[in-house]
């Protein structure tokens, strides 16, 4: 199902169900003393509506800034994988080839084993990291006599280093990357309060009512699908692509 389609599926479905309590409560419920009731109740919903768009904010910041790094990181991942070969290149072009095709290898691995495992939430198993340590073993066997190719050798080092590092964060955030249920609970269960407790108020003709409580439920609804979205950055609404590591290819002459 399209990504819109259940989105809104999500909306429609919490704003028929707000609807519908909004209304058998105003049809089934005492009227009387419920416009004294607005003062209480109007103090208790401020109350609960602040902590829960504060847990709600907290929650979608985080996410958005987990999605952010993570695409910064597959290209960071790339661009010093990429790196590494340009400064073998200068080592030995004996050892520059043999580091091409085996970082070659290894981006083919992510595109095309790793990615969908990702996507899945899986944890990611394969070659990917033994085809790294040959790369390093490459860049390591590569002979460097003078300072010039010193330097090459140590900047090789240094990227590569990075690549482990990139590889190993992109690994953690696809695998352990779920809102903890404690933090589900809370948002569920906040949002049902935030819902309900306008049932409480008088005053308002019924459909007025209606409106105003669907409306609520929609937009908290809406906020949570986000939420649940971008669980993941490497699927649903984040779905951060293999871009990357085909540009690397591409910039290796491998593709």
């Amino acid at each position: 199902m399209s990504i819109y389609l259940n989105g809104l599926l999500w909306v429609l479905s919490a704003s028929v169900g707000a609807a519908l309590i909004g209304y058998l409560v105003r049809r089934l419920g005492q009227d009387e003393g419920r416009p004294s009731n607005n003062d209480a109740a109007g103090q208790v919903f401020t109350i609960v509506s602040g902590l829960q768009a504060v847990v709600l904010a907290f929650v979608l910041v985080t996410l958005f800034d987990t999605v952010s790094d993570a695409r910064e990181g597959v290209y960071r991942e790339a661009q010093s994988l990429v790196s590494v070969a340009w400064a073998v290149d200068a080592l030995s072009p004996a050892a520059g080839s043999e580091v091409r095709d085996t970082s070659a290898r290894y981006l083919r691995t992510v595109i095309d084993q790793e990615w969908p495992i990702m996507q899945r939430g899986g944890k990611v198993t394969g070659p990917g990291w033994a085809q790294l340590d040959q790369v390093r073993a490459a860049a390591l066997r590569a002979p460097a006599e003078g300072e010039f190719l010193e330097d090459r050798k140590t900047e090789a080092a240094t990227q590569l280093g990075r690549v482990y590092q990139e590889r190993h964060e992109r690994l953690n955030r696809a695998f352990d990357r779920d809102v903890v249920a404690v933090v589900w609970f809370v948002l569920i269960v906040g949002s049902l309060v935030c819902v309900l407790l306008p049932n409480l108020f008088g005053g308002t003709r019924l459909f007025p009512h209606i409106v105003l409580v669907s409306t609520l439920a929609a937009a908290l609804a809406l906020l949570l699908f986000a939420i649940f979205q971008l669980q993941n950055p490497f699927s649903g609404g984040s779905r951060i692509s293999p871009e990357a590591f085909h540009w690397a290819l591409e910039r290796l002459g491998r593709h």
